[in-house]
């Protein structure tokens, strides 16, 4: 297995690892939460870098590291909805996009036609991310220090960057589907 699949691996444990943390309710659970997943999506920006540039694309890579991508980014969905962080609906919405662009996917690729990612997605994925990271980030600063901008600080991932990542992650479904709906026609 070349390196960037064991990244890949490595961030399918990693998310467990980023699990466990944010729901164990250790001292420092959530700041050790938010380095995991910090470390995790670093590992797929570099499985990423290195198969590019090593030219090591492989058949596994691609079916698992946007797979492993979405398990991340699933679970730190969920927990963000159990730390109530986030609205259950939001999440539900996201991870349904995910699911259902995955399953066009694989009908896809039953038939032998790779359907590459777009750039609204991977605008979609940055927002996500983006909402996250910061959600995470308060969390843990949360845990030493509560400072008085906290709640003005948290509506802004609430009402800004949680509504954009699901309205890009809802319409850029959307748009994929139309985009590819040849394949269900024939389905």
């Amino acid at each position: 297995m070349n390196l960037p699949n064991q990244l890949t691996v490595a961030r399918l444990g990693l998310t467990a690892v980023f699990v466990v943390c944010l729901t164990a309710g250790f001292p420092g659970h959530n700041a050790a939460g938010f380095a995991v997943f910090l470390v995790a999506v670093f590992t797929d920006w570099l499985d990423g870098e290195i198969a590019r540039r090593r030219h090591l694309v492989t058949n596994f890579g691609k079916l698992m590291d946007p797979l492993a991508d979405k398990i991340l980014t699933a679970s730190a969905f969920i927990c963000l909805v159990g730390s109530e962080a986030i609205a259950s609906w939001a999440a539900i919405l996201i991870i349904s996009r995910e699911f259902l662009i995955t399953g066009l996917r694989t009908l896809a690729a039953t038939r032998g036609v790779v359907l590459p990612a777009e750039n609204l997605g991977k605008h979609k994925t940055a927002w996500q991310m983006a909402a996250i990271l910061y959600l995470l980030a308060l969390m843990a600063l949360e845990e030493f220090y509560r400072p008085a901008w906290m709640p003005v600080a948290l509506d802004f991932g609430t009402w800004v960057l949680v509504p954009v990542a699901v309205l890009l992650s809802v319409v850029s479904g959307v748009s994929y589907l139309l985009k590819n709906r040849q394949l269900l026609s024939e389905a």
